[in-house]
């Protein structure tokens, strides 16, 4: 903000520059002239330099932005990635809890029936 009061305070200072220039100095017309593009000059110069000074600092935030983007994706994507190792490896393991149970039951069901051998009832 300091920096736009500062190139404001520039601009008015100029303008107020070329006004008095123009009326307290007894020159010919064409010095008169002279005296205007010179300032018109400077002027375009300052601007343009702080054109470019933006324009540099807006291409170099972006180039942070799109990197700092760059690494917050990639973490995201790692951290999907682990957690869809970690969640696949649970159902893994579930699926063979259930089938190790079955197998128990199973096991324990064939176990504890009478056989049908001799006894004839």
């Amino acid at each position: 903000m300091e920096e736009r009061s500062g190139f404001g305070y520039f601009l008015l200072g100029l303008g107020i520059g070329v006004a008095a220039g123009i009326l307290w100095a007894p020159r010919a017309g064409e010095e008169t002239r002279q005296l205007l593009a010179d300032k018109a000059g400077e002027g375009a110069d300052y601007l343009k330099s702080r054109a470019q000074e933006g324009s540099d600092y807006v291409r170099q935030r972006t180039e942070d932005l799109k990197g700092t983007a760059a690494d917050l994706y990639e973490k995201g994507r790692q951290t999907v990635s682990r957690q869809k190792d970690t969640l696949s490896a649970a159902l893994d393991a579930g699926k063979q809890a259930y089938r190790d149970a079955v197998d128990d039951v199973k096991t324990a069901a064939a176990g504890s029936q009478p056989s049908s051998g001799g006894t004839g009832v």
